[in-house]
């Protein structure tokens, strides 16, 4: 299937940048820019074939180069929340920007890997997209160069693939995800209460004030944080329990019930309304669902009014500052060791 490249505008510094769209067999398309390695758009039949945009974004470069809730976004290098926007390797301690409170969020809000514009390289074989990026020693506060590459497929299986390719030539933190807010009706269609999630998860991490994890983790049995069985993501998600009133909702990390390494379901959502089920597939060890609760009022594609609530977000991840936290799986990497990971999101 051939790829369509074209202009998605130029940056406030002169560069143009380019959509590219994937399409399969079946009309889906996946739209994805060089700009922060972004997804910007995911056009998804419904039962009856009608296509519709499940994910929030913008029209054209110029949005993105602020997006603040970092709609579609490649982040990283490190992905979620460290505490103290610092951490230590091998005895040295690497600070970074306190962009959060006290401590650092999706390690840099301006020069991220969602704000640098990658190399890409297309396969119509594959019906697939690589984006490069060459991230330098210090870059963000973070040591060693980094080589990292993530690679958008769409199969004719309605599955869009996601794949993380990383070296650095010295020992670092890597943990990179993409930050896609879906709403299975239409990206314009209101907030995402009556979406009907489940989660392969029997434990989560609570946090403290702040969003960081207390180190525990915990079973979800008898709480709102509960999604082994089917639930609408607006049945629990005001109710008088402290971890939601913490962050205004849903906004937290699951340790998922899947075999290290190995890429298995962690999630399905369901959506009545349009009839459309997602299904995510991940090989890493925890996953943040974010239902969107500070999502600024914004205009995005096709002048849709995006607020509270409109997108929630499933983003595959190590443990929030799990570079800090000796009882969590680590995110540290070895000079010349293979960073490698997969996330997919199907559409039945």
């Amino acid at each position: 299937m051939e790829i369509k490249r074209e202009s998605f505008g130029t940056t406030d510094s002169g560069q143009e940048v380019y959509l590219y769209t994937l399409q399969n067999k079946n009309g889906m398309q996946a739209k994805v820019t060089n700009y922060g390695a972004i997804l910007t758009a995911l056009l998804v039949p419904d039962p009856a074939a009608k296509l519709a945009d499940v994910v929030l974004g913008y029209d054209s470069v110029e949005p993105y180069q602020c997006n603040g809730s970092f709609f579609g976004a490649t982040v990283g290098r490190s992905a979620n929340r460290i505490a103290g926007a610092q951490f230590e390797i091998d005895g040295t301690v690497y600070k970074l920007d306190a962009n959060n409170g006290a401590n650092n969020l999706h390690s840099q809000f301006d020069i991220g890997f969602h704000k640098q514009i990658w190399e890409a390289k297309e396969d119509a074989d594959t019906n697939a997209v690589t984006f490069f990026y060459e991230s330098k020693d210090g870059e963000a506060g973070f040591p060693g160069t980094l080589d990292i590459s993530v690679t958008y497929t769409l199969t004719d299986e309605n599955a869009l693939c996601l794949h993380y390719d990383g070296v650095s030539d010295r020992k670092t933190l890597i943990n990179c995800t993409n930050h896609s807010y879906f709403n299975l009706s239409g990206h314009d269609s209101g907030n995402i209460h009556d979406h009907i999630l489940t989660l392969n998860a029997s434990c989560y991490t609570p946090v403290v004030p702040g969003a960081i994890p207390t180190g525990e983790v915990v079973s979800v049995k008898g709480t709102p944080m509960d999604f082994t069985k089917p639930k609408r993501i607006g049945d629990e998600i005001d109710s008088d329990f402290e971890q939601l009133k913490l962050v205004q909702g849903y906004d937290h990390n699951f340790a998922v019930d899947i075999q290290a390494g190995k890429v298995e379901k962690i999630a399905e959502v369901k959506d009545e309304k349009s009839g459309r089920v997602m299904e995510v597939y991940s090989d890493l060890p925890g996953v943040q669902f974010y239902a969107g609760n500070c999502i600024d009022d914004t205009t995005g594609k096709g002048g849709a009014a995006y607020t509270k609530r409109s997108g929630f977000c499933l983003e595959t991840q190590y443990f929030p500052n799990s570079v800090n936290q000796k009882g969590f799986v680590s995110p540290v990497f070895d000079a010349g060791e293979a960073y490698r990971t997969t996330t997919i999101y199907k559409f039945l």
